[in-house]
Protein backbone atom coordinates (compact mmCIF):
# COMPACT_ATOMS: atom_id res chain seq x y z
CA UNK A 1 0.00 0.00 0.00
CA UNK A 2 0.95 3.60 -0.64
CA UNK A 3 2.56 5.86 2.19
CA UNK A 4 1.08 8.61 3.70
CA UNK A 5 3.53 10.39 2.29
CA UNK A 6 3.00 9.41 -1.33
CA UNK A 7 -0.82 10.05 -0.65
CA UNK A 8 -0.64 13.95 0.47
CA UNK A 9 1.92 14.26 -2.45
CA UNK A 10 -0.52 12.96 -5.05
CA UNK A 11 -3.01 15.24 -3.75
CA UNK A 12 -1.73 17.96 -3.74
CA UNK A 13 0.09 17.70 -7.13
CA UNK A 14 -2.73 16.22 -8.70
CA UNK A 15 -4.85 19.45 -7.79
CA UNK A 16 -2.51 22.35 -8.58
CA UNK A 17 -1.87 20.64 -12.04
CA UNK A 18 -5.47 20.41 -12.47
CA UNK A 19 -5.56 23.80 -11.41
CA UNK A 20 -3.13 25.43 -14.18
CA UNK A 21 -4.51 22.52 -16.94
CA UNK A 22 -8.37 24.09 -16.67
CA UNK A 23 -7.12 27.99 -17.23
CA UNK A 24 -5.99 26.67 -20.72
CA UNK A 25 -8.77 27.27 -23.21
CA UNK A 26 -9.21 24.19 -25.56
CA UNK A 27 -12.67 23.84 -26.64
CA UNK A 28 -12.89 21.63 -29.42
CA UNK A 29 -14.84 23.06 -32.84
CA UNK A 30 -16.86 20.05 -34.42
CA UNK A 31 -17.36 22.48 -37.26
CA UNK A 32 -13.65 22.71 -38.04
CA UNK A 33 -12.58 20.53 -40.73
CA UNK A 34 -9.09 21.10 -39.79
CA UNK A 35 -6.98 18.69 -37.41
CA UNK A 36 -6.89 18.90 -34.23
CA UNK A 37 -9.91 21.47 -34.53
CA UNK A 38 -8.93 24.69 -32.24
CA UNK A 39 -5.70 25.43 -32.55
CA UNK A 40 -5.73 26.31 -29.17
CA UNK A 41 -5.21 22.57 -28.08
CA UNK A 42 -1.68 22.83 -29.15
CA UNK A 43 -1.37 25.76 -26.25
CA UNK A 44 -2.03 22.39 -23.35
CA UNK A 45 -0.17 19.77 -25.83
CA UNK A 46 2.72 22.48 -25.42
CA UNK A 47 2.64 22.76 -21.39
CA UNK A 48 2.54 19.02 -21.22
CA UNK A 49 5.37 18.48 -23.29
CA UNK A 50 7.63 20.97 -21.48
CA UNK A 51 6.50 18.95 -18.08
CA UNK A 52 7.61 15.49 -19.38
CA UNK A 53 10.31 16.53 -19.91
CA UNK A 54 11.05 17.60 -16.79
CA UNK A 55 9.66 14.33 -15.27
CA UNK A 56 12.25 12.71 -17.88
CA UNK A 57 10.03 11.17 -20.15
CA UNK A 58 11.25 9.97 -23.57
CA UNK A 59 10.70 9.99 -26.65
CA UNK A 60 8.53 12.65 -26.37
CA UNK A 61 6.95 14.15 -29.43
CA UNK A 62 3.91 16.74 -29.94
CA UNK A 63 2.65 16.19 -33.78
CA UNK A 64 1.18 18.74 -36.89
CA UNK A 65 -2.37 16.60 -34.99
CA UNK A 66 -2.25 18.01 -31.95
CA UNK A 67 -1.31 14.76 -29.87
CA UNK A 68 1.58 14.37 -27.74
CA UNK A 69 3.20 10.68 -27.08
CA UNK A 70 5.82 9.86 -24.57
CA UNK A 71 7.75 7.04 -23.05
CA UNK A 72 8.57 6.28 -19.21
CA UNK A 73 11.29 4.22 -18.96
CA UNK A 74 10.48 0.77 -16.30
CA UNK A 75 12.47 0.45 -13.21
CA UNK A 76 15.28 -1.36 -13.38
CA UNK A 77 14.76 -5.13 -13.64
CA UNK A 78 11.29 -4.91 -15.48
CA UNK A 79 12.47 -3.68 -18.79
CA UNK A 80 11.37 -7.05 -20.46
CA UNK A 81 7.54 -6.93 -18.89
CA UNK A 82 4.76 -5.60 -21.00
CA UNK A 83 4.35 -2.15 -22.26
CA UNK A 84 0.82 -0.05 -21.15
CA UNK A 85 -0.62 2.43 -22.49
CA UNK A 86 -2.29 5.62 -20.22
CA UNK A 87 -4.61 8.19 -22.12
CA UNK A 88 -6.55 10.77 -21.52
CA UNK A 89 -7.78 14.15 -24.00
CA UNK A 90 -7.29 17.51 -23.70
CA UNK A 91 -9.96 19.44 -25.66
CA UNK A 92 -13.22 20.13 -23.65
CA UNK A 93 -16.67 20.20 -24.95
CA UNK A 94 -18.14 22.42 -27.13
CA UNK A 95 -21.40 22.39 -25.42
CA UNK A 96 -20.22 24.96 -22.70
CA UNK A 97 -18.02 27.61 -23.03
CA UNK A 98 -14.50 26.52 -21.97
CA UNK A 99 -12.49 29.98 -21.97
CA UNK A 100 -11.00 31.92 -18.94
CA UNK A 101 -12.20 29.09 -16.45
CA UNK A 102 -11.89 29.93 -12.92
CA UNK A 103 -11.67 27.08 -10.78
CA UNK A 104 -12.49 27.55 -7.34
CA UNK A 105 -12.20 25.22 -4.15
CA UNK A 106 -15.10 24.60 -1.98
CA UNK A 107 -12.96 23.13 1.30
CA UNK A 108 -14.62 21.11 3.81
CA UNK A 109 -17.99 20.59 1.76
CA UNK A 110 -20.88 20.94 4.12
CA UNK A 111 -23.65 18.36 2.77
CA UNK A 112 -25.46 21.95 1.27
CA UNK A 113 -25.92 23.71 -1.64
CA UNK A 114 -22.94 25.19 -3.28
CA UNK A 115 -23.24 28.52 -5.03
CA UNK A 116 -21.53 29.89 -7.86
CA UNK A 117 -19.72 33.53 -8.03
CA UNK A 118 -19.62 33.93 -11.79
CA UNK A 119 -23.36 32.52 -11.87
CA UNK A 120 -26.25 33.45 -9.37
CA UNK A 121 -28.90 32.30 -11.35
CA UNK A 122 -27.60 28.33 -11.15
CA UNK A 123 -27.06 26.57 -7.83
CA UNK A 124 -25.43 22.84 -7.14
CA UNK A 125 -27.49 20.53 -4.97
CA UNK A 126 -27.74 17.02 -4.30
CA UNK A 127 -30.78 16.51 -6.42
CA UNK A 128 -28.39 17.50 -9.14
CA UNK A 129 -25.54 15.27 -7.94
CA UNK A 130 -26.63 13.09 -5.38
CA UNK A 131 -23.10 11.94 -5.02
CA UNK A 132 -22.49 14.89 -3.27
CA UNK A 133 -23.86 13.04 0.07
CA UNK A 134 -20.90 11.01 -0.07
CA UNK A 135 -18.70 13.85 -0.55
CA UNK A 136 -19.34 15.77 3.02
CA UNK A 137 -16.09 16.85 4.56
CA UNK A 138 -14.30 16.42 1.45
CA UNK A 139 -13.14 19.62 -0.85
CA UNK A 140 -14.93 19.88 -4.16
CA UNK A 141 -13.56 21.98 -7.23
CA UNK A 142 -15.95 23.98 -9.38
CA UNK A 143 -16.09 26.88 -12.51
CA UNK A 144 -16.92 30.06 -10.98
CA UNK A 145 -20.42 29.01 -13.33
CA UNK A 146 -19.83 30.98 -16.31
CA UNK A 147 -18.41 27.89 -18.03
CA UNK A 148 -17.47 24.25 -17.31
CA UNK A 149 -14.83 22.97 -15.35
CA UNK A 150 -13.09 21.11 -17.63
CA UNK A 151 -12.50 17.79 -15.32
CA UNK A 152 -13.62 16.32 -18.60
CA UNK A 153 -10.61 15.10 -19.40
CA UNK A 154 -8.18 17.94 -17.62
CA UNK A 155 -8.80 15.22 -14.32
CA UNK A 156 -7.45 12.40 -16.54
CA UNK A 157 -4.15 14.51 -17.89
CA UNK A 158 -3.26 15.68 -14.39
CA UNK A 159 -3.83 12.39 -13.07
CA UNK A 160 -1.89 10.74 -15.42
CA UNK A 161 1.16 13.47 -14.83
CA UNK A 162 0.89 12.92 -11.35
CA UNK A 163 1.58 9.74 -11.09
CA UNK A 164 4.51 9.82 -13.48
CA UNK A 165 5.85 12.64 -11.08
CA UNK A 166 5.23 10.23 -8.42
CA UNK A 167 7.43 7.59 -10.02
CA UNK A 168 9.95 9.80 -9.96
CA UNK A 169 10.25 11.44 -6.88
CA UNK A 170 9.29 7.85 -5.25
CA UNK A 171 11.50 5.43 -6.87
CA UNK A 172 10.33 2.85 -5.29
CA UNK A 173 7.46 2.52 -6.79
CA UNK A 174 8.37 -0.12 -9.32
CA UNK A 175 6.59 -0.49 -13.05
CA UNK A 176 7.14 -1.67 -16.31
CA UNK A 177 7.34 0.28 -19.38
CA UNK A 178 4.59 3.10 -19.47
CA UNK A 179 3.45 4.85 -22.78
CA UNK A 180 1.53 8.33 -22.15
CA UNK A 181 -1.06 10.07 -25.22
CA UNK A 182 -2.62 13.18 -24.88
CA UNK A 183 -5.17 13.47 -27.75
CA UNK A 184 -7.52 16.04 -28.92
CA UNK A 185 -10.69 16.79 -30.33
CA UNK A 186 -12.65 13.65 -28.33
CA UNK A 187 -15.31 15.53 -27.33
CA UNK A 188 -16.23 15.87 -30.82
CA UNK A 189 -15.94 12.07 -31.84
CA UNK A 190 -12.71 12.46 -33.63
CA UNK A 191 -9.84 11.46 -30.86
CA UNK A 192 -8.31 9.17 -32.87
CA UNK A 193 -8.82 10.01 -36.44
CA UNK A 194 -5.01 10.68 -36.93
CA UNK A 195 -3.81 8.92 -33.96
CA UNK A 196 -0.28 6.93 -34.29
CA UNK A 197 -1.43 3.74 -33.52
CA UNK A 198 2.61 2.07 -33.80
CA UNK A 199 3.15 4.50 -30.87
CA UNK A 200 0.64 2.80 -28.42
CA UNK A 201 1.45 -0.80 -26.86
CA UNK A 202 -0.72 -3.42 -26.94
CA UNK A 203 -2.97 -2.39 -23.73
CA UNK A 204 -3.97 0.97 -22.91
CA UNK A 205 -6.36 2.24 -20.47
CA UNK A 206 -8.23 5.98 -20.57
CA UNK A 207 -8.62 7.60 -17.72
CA UNK A 208 -11.64 9.52 -18.62
CA UNK A 209 -14.49 8.27 -16.64
CA UNK A 210 -16.69 9.64 -14.20
CA UNK A 211 -17.14 8.96 -9.76
CA UNK A 212 -14.57 7.03 -8.23
CA UNK A 213 -14.26 3.41 -8.19
CA UNK A 214 -15.97 3.62 -11.82
CA UNK A 215 -14.51 1.38 -14.41
CA UNK A 216 -16.29 0.86 -17.99
CA UNK A 217 -15.84 -1.69 -20.84
CA UNK A 218 -19.20 -1.39 -22.47
CA UNK A 219 -20.44 1.86 -24.16
CA UNK A 220 -23.16 3.16 -26.85
CA UNK A 221 -23.05 1.96 -30.40
CA UNK A 222 -22.76 5.48 -32.03
CA UNK A 223 -24.00 6.80 -35.08
CA UNK A 224 -24.41 10.52 -36.76
CA UNK A 225 -27.61 11.46 -38.61
CA UNK A 226 -27.14 14.38 -40.92
CA UNK A 227 -30.40 15.69 -42.20
CA UNK A 228 -30.13 18.51 -44.77
CA UNK A 229 -34.03 19.63 -46.13
CA UNK A 230 -33.69 21.83 -49.36
CA UNK A 231 -36.90 24.16 -49.34
CA UNK A 232 -38.17 26.63 -51.85
CA UNK A 233 -38.58 30.23 -50.73
CA UNK A 234 -42.11 32.65 -52.38
CA UNK A 235 -42.47 35.66 -51.21
CA UNK A 236 -44.64 35.26 -48.12
CA UNK A 237 -47.97 37.27 -49.52
CA UNK A 238 -47.85 35.27 -52.31
CA UNK A 239 -46.50 31.90 -51.27
CA UNK A 240 -49.72 29.40 -51.26
CA UNK A 241 -49.25 26.32 -52.71
CA UNK A 242 -46.08 27.32 -53.87
CA UNK A 243 -43.52 27.99 -50.90
CA UNK A 244 -41.71 24.69 -49.66
CA UNK A 245 -40.71 26.11 -45.82
CA UNK A 246 -37.70 24.38 -44.71
CA UNK A 247 -36.66 24.80 -41.88
CA UNK A 248 -40.66 24.89 -40.84
CA UNK A 249 -40.70 21.59 -42.23
CA UNK A 250 -37.52 20.39 -40.35
CA UNK A 251 -39.35 21.24 -36.84
CA UNK A 252 -42.16 19.13 -38.20
CA UNK A 253 -40.29 16.26 -38.81
CA UNK A 254 -38.30 16.34 -35.43
CA UNK A 255 -41.65 16.24 -33.98
CA UNK A 256 -42.06 13.18 -34.97
CA UNK A 257 -39.25 11.81 -33.49
CA UNK A 258 -40.16 9.65 -30.01
CA UNK A 259 -40.17 11.86 -26.90
CA UNK A 260 -39.35 9.38 -24.56
CA UNK A 261 -36.43 7.91 -26.54
CA UNK A 262 -34.11 11.19 -25.85
CA UNK A 263 -31.21 11.60 -23.90
CA UNK A 264 -33.38 13.38 -20.96
CA UNK A 265 -35.84 10.38 -20.86
CA UNK A 266 -33.48 7.68 -20.95
CA UNK A 267 -31.03 6.32 -18.42
CA UNK A 268 -28.86 2.64 -18.13
CA UNK A 269 -29.31 0.98 -21.05
CA UNK A 270 -31.71 2.69 -23.13
CA UNK A 271 -30.56 4.45 -26.22
CA UNK A 272 -31.81 7.88 -27.77
CA UNK A 273 -32.00 10.29 -30.47
CA UNK A 274 -30.24 13.42 -29.40
CA UNK A 275 -30.66 16.87 -31.43
CA UNK A 276 -27.64 18.41 -31.39
CA UNK A 277 -28.27 20.95 -34.08
CA UNK A 278 -30.89 22.78 -35.96
CA UNK A 279 -30.38 25.73 -38.25
CA UNK A 280 -31.75 27.12 -41.39
CA UNK A 281 -34.00 29.33 -43.47
CA UNK A 282 -37.10 29.03 -45.72
CA UNK A 283 -34.51 27.27 -48.50
CA UNK A 284 -32.55 25.11 -46.22
CA UNK A 285 -32.52 23.84 -42.96
CA UNK A 286 -30.32 21.04 -41.47
CA UNK A 287 -31.01 19.06 -38.37
CA UNK A 288 -27.58 16.94 -37.17
CA UNK A 289 -28.65 14.15 -34.85
CA UNK A 290 -27.00 11.54 -32.68
CA UNK A 291 -28.06 8.13 -32.33
CA UNK A 292 -27.04 6.09 -29.22
CA UNK A 293 -27.83 2.23 -28.18
CA UNK A 294 -25.51 -0.32 -26.86
CA UNK A 295 -27.64 -2.95 -28.92
CA UNK A 296 -26.61 -2.15 -32.82
CA UNK A 297 -30.27 -3.91 -33.32
CA UNK A 298 -31.89 -0.76 -31.85
CA UNK A 299 -29.74 1.92 -33.68
CA UNK A 300 -30.67 -0.28 -37.26
CA UNK A 301 -34.20 0.29 -36.28
CA UNK A 302 -33.53 3.94 -35.28
CA UNK A 303 -31.57 4.66 -38.65
CA UNK A 304 -34.62 2.87 -40.50
CA UNK A 305 -37.26 4.62 -39.24
CA UNK A 306 -35.52 8.12 -40.25
CA UNK A 307 -35.49 6.55 -43.46
CA UNK A 308 -39.06 6.06 -43.56
CA UNK A 309 -40.14 9.17 -42.58
CA UNK A 310 -37.90 11.05 -45.21
CA UNK A 311 -39.81 8.98 -47.84
CA UNK A 312 -43.42 10.26 -46.05
CA UNK A 313 -42.18 13.70 -45.91
CA UNK A 314 -41.00 13.75 -49.29
CA UNK A 315 -44.11 12.99 -50.22
CA UNK A 316 -46.11 15.04 -48.38
CA UNK A 317 -44.61 18.24 -49.16
CA UNK A 318 -44.06 18.16 -53.04
CA UNK A 319 -41.07 20.07 -54.49
CA UNK A 320 -39.36 19.32 -51.12
CA UNK A 321 -36.01 17.28 -51.20
CA UNK A 322 -34.08 15.54 -47.98
CA UNK A 323 -30.74 13.82 -47.81
CA UNK A 324 -30.33 11.98 -45.34
CA UNK A 325 -26.37 10.95 -44.45
CA UNK A 326 -25.41 8.33 -41.81
CA UNK A 327 -22.02 8.21 -40.22
CA UNK A 328 -21.19 5.39 -37.62
CA UNK A 329 -18.86 7.15 -35.10
CA UNK A 330 -17.94 3.94 -32.85
CA UNK A 331 -18.76 0.63 -31.90
CA UNK A 332 -19.53 -1.22 -28.23
CA UNK A 333 -15.98 -1.79 -27.35
CA UNK A 334 -17.35 -4.87 -25.24
CA UNK A 335 -16.84 -7.23 -28.04
CA UNK A 336 -13.52 -6.14 -28.63
CA UNK A 337 -12.28 -6.20 -24.99
CA UNK A 338 -13.99 -9.39 -24.23
CA UNK A 339 -11.37 -11.50 -25.55
CA UNK A 340 -8.52 -9.56 -23.63
CA UNK A 341 -10.22 -9.72 -20.10
CA UNK A 342 -6.75 -9.40 -18.18
CA UNK A 343 -6.89 -5.94 -19.59
CA UNK A 344 -10.28 -5.18 -16.81
CA UNK A 345 -9.29 -7.68 -13.98
CA UNK A 346 -5.69 -6.12 -13.39
CA UNK A 347 -7.69 -2.37 -13.51
CA UNK A 348 -10.40 -3.86 -11.14
CA UNK A 349 -7.41 -5.03 -8.13
CA UNK A 350 -6.15 -1.53 -8.61
CA UNK A 351 -9.23 0.54 -7.74
CA UNK A 352 -9.66 -1.97 -5.06
CA UNK A 353 -5.91 -1.40 -3.95
CA UNK A 354 -6.67 2.37 -3.51
CA UNK A 355 -9.46 1.33 -0.98
CA UNK A 356 -12.08 1.77 -3.62
CA UNK A 357 -15.09 0.06 -3.98
CA UNK A 358 -15.42 -1.43 -7.92
CA UNK A 359 -18.38 0.38 -9.81
CA UNK A 360 -18.76 -1.52 -13.23
CA UNK A 361 -21.07 0.58 -15.61
CA UNK A 362 -21.66 0.69 -19.63
CA UNK A 363 -20.73 3.57 -20.80
CA UNK A 364 -23.55 6.14 -21.76
CA UNK A 365 -21.42 7.32 -24.35
CA UNK A 366 -18.22 7.04 -25.50
CA UNK A 367 -14.07 7.42 -24.90
CA UNK A 368 -10.94 7.04 -27.71
CA UNK A 369 -10.83 3.38 -25.79
CA UNK A 370 -13.86 3.16 -27.79
CA UNK A 371 -12.48 3.02 -31.44
CA UNK A 372 -9.40 1.80 -29.87
CA UNK A 373 -10.75 -1.06 -28.63
CA UNK A 374 -11.98 -1.37 -32.30
CA UNK A 375 -8.44 -0.69 -33.78
CA UNK A 376 -7.29 -3.64 -31.31
CA UNK A 377 -6.07 -2.33 -29.02
CA UNK A 378 -8.47 -3.06 -25.38
CA UNK A 379 -8.83 -0.27 -23.93
CA UNK A 380 -11.17 0.18 -20.82
CA UNK A 381 -11.99 3.38 -19.15
CA UNK A 382 -10.94 4.66 -15.78
CA UNK A 383 -12.85 7.02 -13.54
CA UNK A 384 -11.06 10.81 -13.75
CA UNK A 385 -13.65 11.34 -10.56
CA UNK A 386 -15.35 14.48 -12.38
CA UNK A 387 -19.26 14.50 -12.11
CA UNK A 388 -22.00 16.69 -14.29
CA UNK A 389 -19.89 16.65 -17.66
CA UNK A 390 -20.15 19.12 -20.16
CA UNK A 391 -22.03 21.23 -17.21
CA UNK A 392 -21.63 25.10 -15.31
CA UNK A 393 -22.47 22.77 -12.41
CA UNK A 394 -19.05 20.31 -13.18
CA UNK A 395 -17.55 19.29 -10.26
CA UNK A 396 -14.89 17.27 -8.47
CA UNK A 397 -13.71 16.07 -5.06
CA UNK A 398 -10.00 16.39 -4.76
CA UNK A 399 -9.73 13.36 -3.27
CA UNK A 400 -10.70 11.47 -6.40
CA UNK A 401 -7.59 13.31 -8.25
CA UNK A 402 -5.32 11.21 -6.00
CA UNK A 403 -7.56 8.56 -5.97
CA UNK A 404 -7.24 7.64 -9.67
CA UNK A 405 -3.56 8.40 -9.71
CA UNK A 406 -3.00 5.71 -7.24
CA UNK A 407 -5.39 3.51 -9.21
CA UNK A 408 -2.62 4.11 -12.08
CA UNK A 409 -0.07 3.74 -9.87
CA UNK A 410 -0.82 0.01 -8.35
CA UNK A 411 -1.67 -0.52 -12.25
CA UNK A 412 2.15 0.39 -13.17
CA UNK A 413 2.71 -2.88 -10.16
CA UNK A 414 0.16 -4.95 -10.74
CA UNK A 415 1.35 -5.41 -14.70
CA UNK A 416 4.73 -5.50 -13.81
CA UNK A 417 4.17 -8.26 -11.57
CA UNK A 418 1.63 -9.94 -14.34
Amino acid sequence: MLSEEIKEFLLKEATDRFFRYVQIWTTSDEDSQSNPSSKNQFDLGNVLVAELKELNLENIIHDEYGYVYADLPASNGLEKVKTIGLIAHMDTSPAVSGKNVKPVVHENYHGGTIKFVGNKKIKLTVEDSPLLKEYIGLDIITSEGDTLLGADDKAGIAEIMVACAAWKSFPELKHGPITVCFTPDEEIGKGTLKIDKKRLPEFCYTMDGSEMGQLEFECFDAWKASITFAGLSVHPGYAKNLMVNAIHIACRFLSEIPEHESPEHTEEREGFYHLGDLRGTVEEAKIRLRIRDHNEKNNKRRMEFLQKLKDIYEFRYPGLKIELKFEHEYSNMLKFIEKEMIVVDLAKEAIKMAGLDVKIEAIRGGTDGSKLSEMGIPTPNIFSGGLLFHSRKEHIPTLALQKAAEVIIYLGQLWAAS
